[in-house]
């Protein structure tokens, strides 16, 4: 029986079409047809090449010629519909994670309290970290006491509007309120300290109404009060703890000498670290007391008539 040759289109198989749909346009073809044995049926090898030409209506040409080319040979075009290269879609993929930006989630914990008065033991929220450094407890309660005494009142503060510069958790200037400022003002510059912790800390402790909250840099406050002509009330009681590294000690100090917020009777408070010198006085304003704990030193500025009580005090003592 004689063998009988096939001469009609050949059907692709699944790997053909997976072919012609990573390709974008004939360049060349090549059909050869064999014969074949009844029992056994052999496909014929089709290669297309990609070009990126645009024809007269505006569409890729490739496109066009690709339809007519499957037309030929009896393929559906639509089976054959372009689609990304796995490889690439995940090499776009992992760039894109790469370009996602990091957030840094900030958070809170309760280690600081009140230490005296009306919101004694009331806890306060600071940030987890380094970026805002609150006044150790036992710094803070060694100031209230020198204050107490130098005021002439040692069982509480005596009353007055309070000015906490780089405030940050608030916990200087809520302690004054705590222990009879009738007021406090606070200057930060960092909002998500202000919603997240100094806010907060204010309403816990109840005194949210009588607290002022200024978001600016503690130099533009300094330099607005400056400008205001005298429009501006001045403080009882300032309290200046920055961060250490961040601020020149002798230009701020002399910033504030000037300044109009500082009241005839005031006192201000300084935490500065060691190696740091400081002046005897800041305006007009006399140093009342200067002490270390550990790596950090608390100064106190008051009128002379309290360094005069102070050592007078110091001499019934004696």
């Amino acid at each position: 029986m004689a063998s009988a040759s096939i001469d009609s289109s050949p059907l692709p198989t699944p790997s053909l079409r997976r072919r012609l749909n990573s390709l974008k346009a004939p360049v060349n073809i090549s059909l050869p047809s064999l014969p074949l044995s009844s029992s056994r049926c052999r496909t014929s090898l089709l290669i297309v090449c990609s070009s990126t030409s645009l024809n007269s209506k505006g569409t890729p040409a490739s496109e066009e010629k690709r339809k007519i080319l499957r037309e030929k040979y009896g393929l559906d075009p639509n089976d054959f519909i372009s689609q990304p290269n796995q490889r690439s879609r995940r090499r776009g993929a992992e760039e894109g994670r790469g370009k996602t930006p990091e957030v840094s989630h900030r958070t809170t914990h309760k280690l600081l309290q009140v230490l005296g008065g009306k919101a004694r033991r009331k806890k306060l929220l600071s940030p987890k970290g380094m970026d805002v450094r609150p006044m150790m407890e036992v710094v803070r309660g060694a100031a209230f006491d020198i204050l107490q005494v130098a005021g002439g009142c040692p069982a509480s503060l005596r009353s007055g509007r309070w000015l906490d510069l780089y405030s940050g958790t608030g916990s200087v200037g809520i302690e004054a309120m705590s222990r009879g400022c009738s007021e406090a003002h606070f200057v930060e510059m960092d909002p998500w300290v202000i919603s997240e912790v100094l806010r907060p800390n204010l309403e816990w402790t109840g005194f949210l109404d009588v607290s002022v909250i200024h978001t600016l840099r503690v130099e533009n406050f300094l330099e607005r009060a400056e400008m205001s002509l005298g429009k501006v009330e001045p403080f009882d009681y300032i309290s200046v703890t920055p961060p250490y590294t961040a601020v020149n000690y002798c230009t701020l100090m002399e910033q504030l000498g000037k300044c109009p917020l500082v009241g005839e009777d005031c006192f201000i408070l300084v935490e500065y670290p060691l190696k740091t010198s400081m002046a005897e006085s800041c305006g007009h304003l006399v140093k009342i007391a200067d002490r270390r704990f550990g790596r950090t030193n608390l100064l106190i500025y008051g009128p002379s008539w309290a360094l005069k009580k102070r050592k007078s005090d110091r001499l019934l003592l004696d």
